[in-house]
């Protein structure tokens, strides 16, 4: 048969783009779909950190690290519930990511950073050993340095192109439909996103979105509809991750991401509708949905006058005018003394007060024997001597699980980042990567950095595997 192209690729995020560079390295002829305007999808909105072990980065700055070590923290982390094969793969493929990466023009310094914006190794989570490599321009400098690649090995590009289902010829794939037109080829790399921009599909594969109620915001990129969903369905492939993706914890108030809305107070306190305290408030955001949910989902941020004015201006959420703002609105509540401020939010006065002498007890010592902050406040290169909660007047705001980053539902792929049908089998010329595949991401998000390496580990391989098929024969 003759094919239109080698490979087809459904998505110019970084899977597809990493899928398209590294089948065009070895020769094949590629196409990239990507239905929306521009290039990038949530990998260029990302801060385009990498979580990797064994790195020539780790091995320049003393840190040991093995894949063997990262695969272990993970399947605990996610106690056993994704795939044990396509893990080990990525996390075994993932050290010799950032070696390709760093040929394509990626800059990742040998150096330590304090967070996701500073280039270098960071802490990106709850790992035994740091494990985020924070690329220089973030996730916008991860797509350039894709698509200088893409455009130099001769990748064609279809921007505002949809494809809206697959060919298949028996039980293999030989390429999509693109609106009116079919598109040929004998393997095909679906990297279209996730679901996040589907409020239906966000119903019904991710319920725990809801908790948020009206104060859910999504920031994942706009062409997350869920395609691979459909696909699914009409051609019966397993789907892998059902209930499972990322909420970050925000204020009741907050519509941005943290690059936009700031940050809130560091001095404040976290407490339960006990009015006790319940977690580090720095827990990383792997986890702390997850601590929020057994607390009835969500928890009182409380912070003082002092904490309030010394917020930096200028952002859009976390500013000293804006807080007034929603105290005006009644979603930050205000009052002069804590006892009042526990009437107004209905928490016990007494445990409230507790909670708060005993947060100021501890960390204007820098030393929070209770939720370990200060390790927290300590990777981030924050001084954990904190100022008491003490100058009235006192706000609360509650702090939910509602912005929506990203969804695991995905077709089921094997070791090889192959996609599987619902009786198991693997179909021929089927690759997912990011978003689109399911069994690596789990309901607990092991750092930042995992989806964006998840994302271009699975499009290396799917382009790789494509390439196999054509020297090796479409039986590989």
């Amino acid at each position: 048969m003759s094919y239109d192209y080698d490979l087809v690729v459904i998505g110019a995020g970084g899977a597809g783009l990493a899928a398209a560079v590294s089948a065009a390295q070895q020769g094949l002829r590629v196409l990239v779909l990507e239905s929306e305007d521009e290039i990038g999808g949530s990998t260029q909105l990302s801060a385009g950190m990498l979580t990797a072990a064994a790195t020539d980065v780790q091995r320049a700055l003393g840190v040991e690290d093995s894949p063997a070590r990262m695969f272990q923290h993970y399947m605990d982390l996610n106690q056993w519930r994704v795939l044990p094969g396509p893990t080990r793969m990525f996390c075994e493929q993932s050290g010799s990511l950032i070696g390709w990466l760093v040929d394509l023009g990626v800059e990742i310094p040998a150096q330590f950073s304090q967070n996701a914006h500073m280039p270098g190794l960071t802490r990106a989570g709850v790992e035994d050993v740091w494990r985020g490599h924070v690329p220089k321009d973030q996730g916008y400098g991860l797509v350039q340095a894709l698509d200088r690649a893409r455009q130099r090995l001769g990748v064609d590009l279809a921007l505002g192109s949809r494809a809206t289902d697959l060919l298949r010829d028996g039980h293999a794939v030989t390429g999509v439909v693109v609106d009116d037109a079919e598109v040929t080829a004998p393997s095909v790399v679906v990297a279209c996103g996730g679901l996040a921009q589907s409020p239906e599909l966000v119903r019904e594969y991710f319920p725990d979105a809801r908790i948020a109620g009206d104060s859910l915001f999504v920031v994942a990129a706009p062409g997350s509809r869920g395609d691979h969903i459909g696909f699914a369905e009409r051609h019966g492939l397993s789907l892998f991750g059902h209930g499972w993706g990322l909420l970050l914890v925000t204020a009741e108030f907050q519509r941005f991401h943290h690059w936009q809305s700031g940050f809130p107070p560091v001095s404040r306190v976290h407490v339960d509708s006990t009015g006790r305290r319940c977690m580090d408030e720095d827990a990383p955001y792997a986890v702390s949905p997850g601590i929020l949910k057994d607390h009835g989902g969500s928890v009182w941020a409380v912070f003082d006058e002092a904490a309030r004015a010394a917020l930096p201006p200028g952002y859009a959420d976390w500013a000293p005018e804006r807080v007034l703002e929603e105290v005006g609105k009644g979603v930050v509540r205000r009052a002069d003394t804590l006892p009042e401020l526990a009437r107004w939010i209905g928490l016990p006065a007494d445990n409230l007060a507790r909670s708060v002498h005993r947060f100021n007890e501890l960390m204007t010592q820098g030393h929070d024997e209770d939720y370990l902050r200060h390790e927290s406040l300590a990777a981030k290169g924050i001084d954990p001597h904190l100022s008491a909660v003490d100058s009235g007047p006192f706000y609360a705001v509650r702090m939910l699980p509602a912005e929506l980053v990203c969804t695991h539902t995905g077709l089921r792929i094997d070791g090889r980042a192959r996609v599987l049908d619902t009786e198991g089998q693997v179909v021929p010329g089927l690759y997912a990567a990011g978003e689109a595949a399911g069994g690596i991401l789990g309901e607990r998000y092991v750092g930042g950095g995992n989806s964006v390496a998840h994302a271009l580990v699975l499009g290396r391989l799917a382009g790789d595997g494509a390439a196999r098929r054509i020297h090796v024969g479409s039986a590989a």
